[in-house]
């Protein structure tokens, strides 16, 4: 059977002022009017059933995404006692999934994409099942066909092309193999990616078998899979909670594409034609919700004279305004407001780890 995966343990420090601590911006509405989680789950509507949906996440989270997600189990809403980085969430995962269905299949998306037509995107994703279950070895990641020469995305470059899985009638999706993962370019080379037409961003998206995904880490990984092996021997056990945090706070953190990902064959990508976006940082709005004339995107209740190529995120209640000024980024709470230059973005992280230094902790 099918089940997903959905990473939501992120801390968005690039949303801050509106994503804090004990809501990031997974658990914000920042693409639509449903929270980023809400449409990751409501993506999955159809494809996979909310008794086979995981979420793992900040162990301080599960209660708001509880709230966020009741119609998923208590059960699966993982919380993770400390931030070890996407390998070992996988792994955790993939082992309690192994538990309860040893020939399962799985799904791994992060939690604050924008992604759609839905009907598109479960269509690739069987095409990916598919896939998988016919060579239960492979590892299966998805490609975004580059619109634009990103920096802030990783790549993946494709090698030849993988024939279709038998009986699979879905020939308008292509499959390669994977020749190389690429890290976020400088502006020079995203260009001369975007120019060679065989490079893909890299979605962060997966389908593989939980025993196919383990076998890699064993091989990679093995101390970070003893930690998780005895984590699964612990489940159901009065131990387990004692277990969980003593055993995951050893682990060292490491991404899924640093640990297996650029280790690992097969691996193969399918051309994903549905529409993405890794919604990181306040600048990504503008893609997800447009601009206006000028250049303008805004969330809110704002009045603008003289001014372009800004970002103004409020409410309803609260007027925001501005004049004479262009490329900003202003966005208000209830206790903190930023007022940025879009080109020093990026400094957002650095008001966060000041605040922390600082002891201002209500504000994080």
């Amino acid at each position: 059977m099918l089940h997903a995966v959905i990473m939501a343990g992120g801390a968005g420090t690039r949303f801050w002022p509106s994503s804090r601590v004990a809501r990031p911006k997974q658990l914000l509405d920042l693409a639509s009017e449903q929270t980023m989680i809400q449409a990751t789950v409501q993506r999955l509507h159809g494809l996979v059933p909310p008794e086979r949906i995981w979420v793992l996440t900040n162990r301080i989270l599960v209660e708001p995404i509880a709230e966020q997600l009741p119609q998923l189990p208590p059960a699966a809403i993982i919380g993770e006692p400390c931030k070890r980085d996407t390998a070992p969430c996988i792994a955790l995962a993939s082992v309690l999934i192994a538990r309860q269905d040893p020939d399962a299949v799985m799904v791994v998306t992060p939690a604050d994409q924008v992604i759609g037509p839905v009907e598109r995107f479960q269509q690739t994703i069987a095409f990916a099942v598919e896939l998988a279950r016919e060579q239960p070895e492979r590892i299966v990641t998805f490609g975004i066909k580059p619109s634009y020469p990103a920096e802030t995305f990783g790549y993946i470059e494709r090698g030849e092309p993988i024939p279709p899985p038998a009986g699979g009638g879905r020939d308008a999706l292509s499959a390669f193999a994977v020749r190389k993962f690429r890290e976020k370019p400088s502006a020079q080379v995203a260009q001369q990616y975007l120019d060679a037409g065989r490079y893909y961003w890299n979605s962060g998206i997966f389908v593989w078998r939980p025993a196919t995904i383990m076998a890699a880490l064993e091989r990679f990984e093995p101390d970070m899979c003893g930690h998780i092996a005895t984590i699964a021997d612990a489940v159901g056990s009065d131990d387990y909670p004692a277990v969980l945090d003593r055993e995951f706070a050893a682990i060292q953190g490491k991404s899924i594409d640093y640990a297996v990902m650029e280790k690992y064959d097969p691996v193969v990508v399918v051309e994903a034609d549905f529409a993405w976006d890794d919604v990181g940082s306040w600048q990504s709005l503008a893609r997800t919700h447009g601009a206006d004339a000028d250049g303008n995107t805004i969330i809110g209740r704002h009045v603008g004279l003289r001014t372009s190529g800004s970002i103004v995120r409020t409410d309803a209640r609260h007027l925001v305004v501005t004049l004479g000024v262009q490329d900003l980024i202003v966005v208000h709470t209830p206790d903190a407001t930023l007022v940025a230059n879009k080109r020093d973005e990026e400094s957002i992280r650095q008001v966060v780890t000041w605040l922390k230094e600082h002891g201002w902790n209500e504000y994080l």
